[in-house]
């Protein structure tokens, strides 16, 4: 009855490991929808500031208020759920420490342009 019981035992956890795996799944499938509605209410309120400034005045504060506001909930809203899966991601027994997934460090000063000598030639002009 042994051979049962363990059998039982590894079926149970690979169930476990199963849903944990579709939860977070679901998390992610989320948190990506969310950040897409948030890049289109910055779209939104860019195009606009945009559409405002072509016509010479400025935006309405009621307009401006209602943008923002949908962009600050779906900011907050992603916020959430990248948090959730944070902790979804530690609390896992196989998850990485946190030492052991941190990317390097950005270099200190940003590399330096490239010369002229490496820059493509310029366009010539067509003949006419």
């Amino acid at each position: 009855m042994a051979i049962w019981d363990k059998l039982k035992t590894e079926l149970d956890r690979a169930g476990k490991a199963a849903q944990n795996a579709l939860d977070e799944g679901k998390v992610r499938l989320e948190a990506f929808r969310t950040r897409q509605l948030a890049d289109k209410a910055v779209q939104a309120l860019g195009y606009a500031v945009y559409r405002a400034k072509q016509s010479g005045s400025e935006l309405d504060a009621e307009t401006s208020a209602r943008l923002l506001a949908t962009l600050t909930t779906h900011e907050a809203e992603a916020a959430r759920l990248e948090q959730q899966l944070h902790d979804i991601g530690a609390s896992r027994p196989d998850a990485p420490s946190a030492e052991a997934s941190s990317a390097p460090p950005p270099p200190s000063s940003p590399p330096p342009p490239p010369s002229a000598a490496d820059a493509p030639p310029a366009p010539e002009a067509p003949v006419i």
